[in-house]
């Protein structure tokens, strides 16, 4: 009798990746993490790509990002170029039948960010963008109190997110030059990650907003800069929280500190992502800090706690839980829990064309919804099986 060669063990997904930087090594860490195998990249050139493909292991440089785009054996690309490349990207991945995960911001404007969203939506593909703060377990615990009321009703937030990267006015990156990073760079950048971390764990949103911009050097390295350094916000939410956010890339000491706290009626709660291990509960009497311990957290953080306690996760664990939820989805055609999607690329799409309006034409500016006919599913997801 012949051997039976029908198994049923999954296919692993395969990724490919775009961009050649920084971002496409933490993906490809991720992805590996996650068990796909990391099939092919491509960048600015075939010589580029062939250097990533070394450094990186992948399996193969493609010679243009149109030839790994169109291979039919890639299930999932992941766009990790500059910002203003992102939108056409994720369309040209989406129109060839793949799965996409696309580094924010999903687009430089609104417009397209709605199409996209919408283009993803029409697909039936899943389509992530790594909103990856959300993936520490401290963050998932806060939320979690505050769905279930041990916060109380929340009356203040307070969030910062402070990077010293551009403190010089020698230092400079392609992220300054507004024709690769876009119109907004320190809002669009790490202000995005802030807000999305802010209604995320409020399950909540910002419903209007007034910014002030302010631009630290006019030049940088002999250039002239038009994007900004620092902006402050003061905002309400739907729900009736008031709250106020500070972005700056030119904070002295601080590497990359989002900060947030939170106060309802009943407790407090402050996360800091420099130490991510940590969840300081406030309360008038008997405050206390919560260390990570999965035995002692709510079911839906100890879920991200892949390592014991005492062995401390940070950003790149963050980022592996992301892409692992991510290649679930593509895998079931189920979206878990606070999977952030191109909806949420779109939402902080809207926040930043906001925070633009009010610093450019002063006062408080109105954060629109996304429309339904925008971020509704109209097809359901379908599973990397389906789609083979």
């Amino acid at each position: 009798m012949e051997n039976d060669k029908t198994t049923t063990a999954p296919s692993r997904i395969r990724a490919g990746f775009v961009g050649a930087g920084f971002m496409a090594d933490v993906h490809s860490k991720a992805a590996r993490a996650a068990g796909a195998d990391l099939a092919g990249i491509a960048s600015s050139s075939h010589a580029s790509a062939a250097r990533a493909k070394d450094r990186l292991g992948v399996t193969q440089a493609y010679a243009s990002v149109q030839d790994l785009v169109e291979d039919d054996t890639i299930d999932v690309i992941h766009v990790c170029t500059p910002n203003v490349t992102h939108a056409a990207l994720a369309e040209a991945a989406l129109n060839a039948g793949k799965h996409v995960v696309c580094e924010k911001p999903l687009a430089t404007n609104v417009k397209d960010a709605v199409a996209l969203t919408a283009l993803a939506n029409s697909r039936g593909r899943t389509a992530a963008v790594p909103f990856i703060y959300r993936f520490h377990p401290m963050v998932r615990e806060a939320r979690a109190r505050v769905r279930l009321g041990q916060v109380g009703r929340v009356l203040t937030v307070q969030g910062s997110f402070l990077q010293d990267w551009l403190l010089s006015s020698e230092d400079d990156d392609w992220r300054v030059d507004e024709s690769l990073g876009g119109p907004s760079r320190a809002f669009a950048d790490i202000g995005s990650h802030l807000c999305d971390v802010v209604e995320f764990v409020l399950d909540d949103r910002i419903s209007s907003l007034a910014a002030l911009n302010r631009t630290a050097f006019s030049q940088r390295a002999g250039r002239d800069v038009r994007t900004e350094d620092i902006v402050s916000v003061v905002f309400e939410t739907s729900g009736g929280a008031v709250g106020t956010l500070l972005i700056s890339q030119v904070a002295p000491g601080r590497k990359n500190r989002l900060a947030l706290e939170i106060s309802g009626t009943t407790e407090t709660l402050t996360f800091d992502q420099e130490q991510p291990e940590t969840l300081w509960v406030g309360r008038r009497s008997g405050s206390q800090l919560l260390v990570r311990d999965p035995a002692a957290l709510d079911p839906s953080a100890a879920r991200y706690c892949s390592l014991p306690p005492g062995h401390p996760q940070g950003y790149q664990d963050a980022f592996n839980a992301f892409i692992s939820d991510v290649y679930l989805a593509v895998r079931t055609g189920t979206v878990p829990d606070g999977l952030p999607l191109f909806e949420d690329g779109l939402r902080a799409a809207r926040l930043t064309a906001a925070v633009q309006r009010s610093a450019r034409e002063g006062g408080w500016q109105e954060v629109p919804p996304n429309h339904p006919e925008s971020t509704g599913r109209k097809t359901p997801l379908l599973t990397l099986k389906e789609r083979q």
